[in-house]
């Protein structure tokens, strides 16, 4: 089915299963793993769809792909498509990550251990960078400019990233200057 330009989940098995895929693919950090599956292969979202739907994930309380996965599938099937995402996005994952920290318990204080893992912080942190130059291009439809949007995300990456200012204050500050230039830009 297509709606919109784009496809749709074909029942609540294709939801849950290309949920559990996208869980079992990222390791560090799944924002680059679902713009790719969500956008490029499955076509459920376009970039744009996928920047505001992220965004209003990022603002809710709990774990930003679940919130995702929950707005994903209660947009296709209501509460039972939420809940087969999320049982999608929990499951297998849930049960490797017990797996693992029974090994990590074992093995943590092993040099080869630490330093794989600081290189894993190293390869998410590319992840996350090359996500948002590759959603960049989805910034030519916002109301507020592309100007503004650079301004906004340089003035955040400096607060939290050099200034250590808490997410919190970075969100309610920066999100509700946006929303209020955003809103100024809308007005008819």
């Amino acid at each position: 089915m297509e709606t919109n330009n784009h496809l749709q989940p074909q029942s609540l098995t294709d939801l849950f299963t290309s949920f559990t895929l996208l869980a079992l693919q990222g390791f560090g950090g799944v924002l680059a793993v679902v713009q790719l599956e969500l956008v490029g292969k499955k076509r459920w979202m376009t970039k744009e769809e996928f920047v505001e739907e992220w965004a209003v994930a990022q603002i809710m309380p709990g774990p930003n792909v679940i919130n995702l996965s929950l707005m994903i599938g209660a947009r296709h099937f209501g509460l039972p498509g939420a809940l087969a995402a999320m049982a999608g996005l929990l499951a297998i994952p849930l049960l490797l990550v017990l797996l693992l920290a029974l090994a990590y318990a074992h093995y943590g204080s092993h040099p080869n251990v630490i330093g794989a893992l600081r290189g894993m912080g190293a390869v998410a942190a590319g992840l996350i960078i090359a996500t948002g130059l590759k959603l960049s291009t989805a910034l030519k439809s916002s109301p507020l400019g592309i100007p503004v949007c650079i301004a906004l995300g340089s003035v955040c990456f400096i607060g939290i990233a050099l200034l250590r200012w808490p997410l919190a204050y970075a969100l309610i500050g920066l999100g509700t200057t946006g929303c209020l230039l955003a809103y100024r830009k809308l007005e008819p």
